[in-house]
Parts: structure tokens; C-alpha cells; sequence
């Protein structure tokens, strides 16, 4: 039997803070990035699942630029809370896994692969969406030390880091700290119109 969430209505929570201009899936209204995390363990199965969707990402040239450090254990996870910033170690440390994302800048050949960032975006919008599906919850962490990352997991100088993820099963958020538990709600979005334009671009 499937254990995929049925995403077919919105969450108490997101109907309470999200107003779409335009019908969309509830599937892209009901993701969103949590910081409370419980202490219930991600499936080796379910893991891979939001892994596998990342891969079937668009690319350039189909070249995959991606790549994805996978911290699970707790000796794994002890490294990864090394180089989070402050901040985001106070709650972070709840998310029994941690991802980092990192691109390589080169294609194949040798040439530079102007998409590799780009490429590797889209691939952490589908993990993203795979985990609302299975009920999970994500976070992307933009604050760490990129060079301490680079360190500890021995990265090669031709991969860009982009972000940390949180996965997880969302937490009580009364147990956060104060002034994280206060941003603990699914944020909103500018009008379209600020950011969508038609036949050129805006002033």
C-alpha cells in the first residue's frame, strides 16, 4: 500500500496564511519550510524516494550536475552541525537527516556549465515537493560555512555548495526557541504582478 499523502485540500495552517491569486495543486501551497522537527526517523525507503525524484530533475545537456551528501547517523549529523551557523544548529539539530547540495560547474568536456546552479535549483524544488507527497517536511539552509563544508566532507574544488536540507517529520513548534517559534508559520508570496511581466521587463 502507498504511504504517499493525499494532497487534494490545504492544510489548517496554510489556508490560515497562503491566498493564491489563481487555482494551483494544493501540493505547492502546502509546502513549505518548517523549522520544528520531531524526532521520528526518515524511512531508508522514503529517502531515497525524495532522492530519486531530485535525480529526474530537467538539466542541460542532461548532465546532471548535481550531487547530493546524504548525514543520517549520528556521527554523520554531528560533522553537519560543525559547519551550520549558530542560528540555524539551534533548531536544525532536531532533523534526523541532512543533504548537502553541490553542483559541479564543469561539464564533461572541461567547459563550464553555466547551468549547474540553475540545474541543481530545480533538482531541490522536486525533493521538495516528493517530501510534501510523503509527508515530510524540508528546509533548505543557505547559512554555513561553505569552506568548512568543503573540508569535512571532501569536496572538490569544482563543486559549487548551495544549501543544507532539513528532512523531516514536522515538530512541535513550541519547542523552539522564542524568536524562531514566532517565524514558525507557511509565509506568503508577493503579488504576481510584482514579478511577472509581460513583453518586457518592469521598472
Amino acid at each position: 500500500m502507498s504511504n504517499y499523502q493525499i494532497v487534494d485540500s490545504l492544510t489548517e495552517e496554510v489556508q490560515a496564511n497562503r491566498k493564491p491569486e489563481h487555482e494551483l495543486a494544493p501540493l505547492f501551497l502546502n509546502r513549505w519550510s518548517p523549522r520544528a522537527f520531531s524526532g521520528r526517523p526518515v524511512s531508508e525507503e522514503d529517502l531515497n524516494t525524495l532522492l530519486e525524484a531530485a535525480h529526474w530533475a530537467p538539466s542541460s545537456y542532461n548532465d546532471q550536475p548535481w550531487r547530493f551528501i546524504v548525514a543520517k547517523t549520528e556521527e554523520q549529523l554531528r560533522v553537519f552541525h560543525g559547519f551550520l551557523t549558530d542560528f540555524n544548529r539551534t533548531w536544525a539539530s532536531s532533523a534526523p537527516v541532512l543533504v548537502v547540495i553541490a553542483s559541479d560547474k564543469l561539464r564533461e568536456n572541461g567547459d563550464p556549465n553555466g547551468a549547474h546552479a540553475f540545474d541543481s535549483g530545480t533538482a531541490w524544488g522536486y525533493l521538495a515537493l516528493q517530501a510534501t507527497l510523503k509527508g515530510l517536511s524540508t528546509h533548505a539552509i543557505g547559512g554555513f560555512d561553505r569552506q568548512a563544508a568543503r573540508e569535512a566532507l571532501q569536496i572538490p574544488d569544482n563543486y559549487e555548495l548551495h544549501a543544507v536540507i532539513a528532512i523531516g517529520y514536522q515538530g512541535d513548534k513550541n519547542e523552539l526557541p522564542e524568536a524562531v517559534r514566532l517565524r514558525e508559520v507557511p509565509n506568503g508570496r508577493k503579488p504576481l504582478n510584482e514579478v511577472v511581466f509581460e513583453g518586457k521587463a518592469g521598472s
